[in-house]
């Protein structure tokens, strides 16, 4: 590691106003005239911001390249090239109607950890890499490309307008024929930190600054079609009933008594129901809905698969149903690397910043990544846990604590890896 003798590396801090001013430049791209931000993937909007990150990655020093699903890999030397990259990043895209901080603070936080190195004229012992991926909002196919998930079939990527992937990659450089390349080797990547907003209202609920993520939570979800019979609401006998949205209220409840009764931090949740005919004088004859459940374990997903499976079976006999249950979703858990977690602890003591050990119960692009290398999270505070909403709010003293945390920790892992040589 290069640095002037007279500086401490603790004295190292990013540039709050710099940081602040890049997440407000760069919310101008796709800003909504009733509030909020739409610069959904692969739209002109997004084609915009994704050519401004790129800019300010090459005023911040780094060489900046496109691979073949579309991410935006910007690198900054260090005194060893060959060594593995310490990374960060995360994405740019919104939800139809988002928010400033979801995904771009991870960005332009690792962009600022560049231009402080860049100013004192560091470089670390590993290359950094700040990483913008592809469509996280709805495929999350850069990040899947990177750790070579992507799926073979193109029209599973297909946009809800039905615009091609292949013409959707066009756009912003990358190349569907070729995607096999975006495959990363874990020996190229030895971290990957991302720092993102909560999401939720944890930490502002527990007034800690810092949340050092565990995992991310794997998600089964299930489409439940509950077959009765539909039939005249006045004429029809109560015990000669087959109600198939009694059936449907008995397993919502099921989900949430199954949830409930397991030790550990789970969640589970009947958010679709979908009711036929939906007449005010007719019993119910069909009911679809949609079960999403999380957890850090998947041996406790399975758990609560397995007494879902039984529930339902006893709900169909005694109401006398059909119900069927089809798997639509499931992705694996990711946690979290210790080492990491210890570094980004190390940091927050050393900082004096209080913290809490938290899962992340929503997807993030570090999910993918672990898969192929060792993966650490750093959450800050969602004002009201609001996010995916122009409403959407943290601080700049929030931002400027996380983005110091996230270059403090990633002084330690160089640190902690050139050890290992």
């Amino acid at each position: 590691m290069k640095i002037a003798p007279e500086l401490k590396l603790s004295e190292l801090k990013i540039d709050s106003a710099r940081l602040d001013r890049s997440l407000f430049e760069l919310a101008e791209i796709g800003k909504l005239p009733q509030g909020g931000i739409s610069r959904v993937a692969f739209t002109p909007e997004d084609l915009l911001a994704r050519q401004l990150v790129q800019t300010w990655m090459v005023e911040a020093g780094m060489t900046v390249r496109t691979d073949a699903a579309g991410n935006i890999i910007g690198r900054y030397e260090g005194t060893n090239p060959d060594a593995g990259a310490i990374a960060t990043g995360s994405h740019i895209d919104t939800v139809p109607t988002g928010g400033i901080y979801d995904g771009c603070l991870g960005v332009l936080a690792g962009i600022e950890v560049v231009r402080v190195l860049q100013d004192r004229s560091i470089r670390l012992y590993h290359p950094i890499e700040v990483i913008v991926f592809t469509d996280e909002e709805r495929s999350v196919i850069g990040s899947k490309g990177m750790v070579g998930e992507v799926l073979e079939d193109a029209s599973y990527y297909a946009r809800l307008d039905g615009t091609p992937i292949q013409e959707c990659l066009d756009r912003i450089g990358g190349d569907w024929s070729q995607i096999a390349t975006a495959k990363r080797q874990p020996s190229e990547i030895v971290a990957f930190v991302e720092l993102h907003v909560e999401q939720g209202g944890i930490l502002e609920h527990l007034d800690k600054p810092i949340g050092i993520v565990t995992g991310v939570v794997g998600q089964y979800r299930f489409a439940v079609t509950v077959i009765g019979r539909a039939n005249h609401a006045g004429t029809t006998p109560m015990n000669m009933r087959k109600d198939a949205l009694v059936a449907a209220s008995e397993i919502v409840l099921a989900v949430n008594k199954i949830a409930r009764a397991i030790d550990g931090e789970q969640v589970a949740t009947v958010g679709y129901l979908n009711v036929s005919p939906n007449a005010t004088n007719t019993v119910p004859g069909k009911v679809d809905l949609r079960i999403d459940m999380r957890d850090l374990s998947e041996e406790r997903l399975q758990l609560l698969t397995a007494k879902l499976k039984a529930e339902i079976t006893t709900i169909a006999r005694t109401t006398d149903t059909e119900i069927s249950l089809q798997q639509t979703l499931h992705i694996h858990p990711t946690l979290a690397d210790p080492q990491i977690m210890n570094s980004i602890e190390a940091v927050c003591q050393n900082m004096r910043l209080a913290y809490t050990h938290m899962p992340s119960r929503a997807g993030h692009d570090a999910q993918e990544i672990g898969r192929l290398t060792a993966m650490g999270m750093i959450f800050v505070p969602s004002r009201a846990g609001i996010s995916h909403s122009g409403d959407e709010y943290t601080s700049p003293e929030e931002c400027d604590r996380g983005a110091n945390v996230l270059m403090q920790t990633f002084l330690q892992l160089d640190n902690l890896y050139l050890s290992r040589r």
